[in-house]
């Protein structure tokens, strides 16, 4: 495994970020909407526009919530078909700028500039230039970060937006994170950053200092050799390129309206079938089915069950949501919900599989493959359960490819 000392010398990572994407594209498409504020979404907010992020909006926030706080806000449905397109523009300028590019989503990458000094200039021409391509080619401001680990390129972006360019340079690592809170680090979550509040640290710097054995007795070893490694701008990770994802997953906001247990399964079959089509379309199948829930008051939860095999089969996923769906129920009634979520994860490549007894071929005809069939035929919509007649598919997310 790569060590600290293993690291470029110089900072040559770019964390590649569009800047309020959705929002974005809908003030690039709609001249009406450029310097206004925007919400994408209905009930739940998806995307907001800096404008709007100015009044306190954010995701995902409820909707009304987030008119509250910005009455003159301007609510658009989402259009994902636009944002797939636009991330597929974006991604090309990417890979034409360099072919070490790792997509974390569908709006923001890792790329690795290392080996382009000579033809392509410092990374940070290439960074200004590639700043340049996104805004003219594609209409979009982009913001990036430089720096010789992941980590801290990703920071650096998140600190330079909207539409910046910053550089860590390797000897200003510590200067750069160390003031910054304790927020900005991988892995402090809401209920981390008030558990290192309640001790009195509040920056990176308070935190590095704590040491190692400290953070691991109050947060557990794994969280605190992660956190203080990060303290200390310690990430070996390299670029990853051609690695397929780890889990799939889909979700359906529900809005604030109480929901019947009827409506709620229909829609988690809706997830099962639309999941189930990308699993088999990229030739994988999954051991692990994980149901997420967010409650009335934002809260989460998530309930998971492990397969005895391998599939790909509809039902088989189906058929363990329900399951996790039954045994969450009395908490839902209780608390209200206002999304669902199912994930796939433990994905296996579906020829790498062992066969069980009696080692009979797969069916090349059934149910599924023939759905799967119409829908790519078609389109996703062509065929929908009868229990959600009229209820809609629900937003899809567009993703990286696989």
């Amino acid at each position: 495994m790569s060590s600290a000392n293993d690291r470029p010398a110089r900072a040559a990572i770019l964390h590649a970020d569009l800047d309020s994407f959705y929002a974005s594209v809908e003030q690039r498409d709609d001249p009406r909407l450029r310097g206004r504020p925007v919400i994408v979404g209905s009930g739940v907010v998806l995307a907001a526009s800096y404008e709007a992020k100015a009044f306190g909006v954010r995701t995902p926030m409820n909707a009304r919530q987030a008119l509250r706080l910005c009455p003159h806000a301007i609510v658009v449905p989402p259009r994902m078909s636009a944002y797939s397109a636009a991330s597929k523009a974006v991604f090309a300028i990417f890979r034409d700028t360099t072919p070490e590019v790792e997509g974390i989503s569908i709006d923001e990458a890792f790329l690795d500039v290392s080996g382009l000094w000579r033809i392509a200039g410092t990374p940070v021409e290439i960074a200004r230039r590639l700043r340049v391509r996104v805004r003219d080619e594609v209409g979009l401001p982009i913001s990036i970060g430089v720096a010789r680990t992941k980590f801290l390129a990703k920071v650096a972006s998140a600190v330079s937006k909207p539409y910046g360019l910053l550089e860590v340079p390797p000897d200003r690592e510590l200067e750069f994170l160390h003031p910054l809170p304790v927020e900005r680090l991988w892995g402090v979550g809401a209920v981390t950053a008030r558990e290192l509040r309640e001790r009195g640290i509040t920056r990176v710097g308070q935190l590095a200092e704590l040491g190692e054995g400290p953070l691991s007795a109050a947060l557990g070893p794994g969280a605190g050799r992660h956190l203080h490694a990060l303290a200390w701008a310690r990430d070996p990770r390299r670029v990853e390129t051609g690695k397929r994802r780890r889990s799939i997953g889909a979700q359906r906001a529900l809005g604030r309206r109480v929901r019947t247990d009827a409506e709620i399964e229909a829609y988690l079959y809706g997830l099962a079938d639309r999941l189930g089509h990308r699993l088999r379309a990229g030739d994988r199948v999954c051991r692990t089915v994980v149901l997420r829930l967010r409650f009335d008051d934002f809260a989460r939860a998530t309930r998971s069950h492990t397969l005895a095999e391998a599939t790909d089969s509809g039902e088989a996923i189906a058929g363990a949501a329900r399951a996790l769906l039954a045994a969450a129920l009395p908490m839902i009634r209780e608390r209200g919900l206002t999304l669902v979520g199912l994930s796939l994860t433990n994905l296996e490549h579906a020829a790498t599989v062992q066969l069980t007894l009696p080692l009979e071929p797969r069916a090349e005809s059934t149910l599924d493959s023939t759905l799967d069939a119409l829908r790519d035929r078609f389109g996703a919509g062509t065929v929908t359960r009868a229990a959600l007649l009229g209820r809609g598919e629900g937003v899809s997310v567009p993703i990286l490819p696989d």
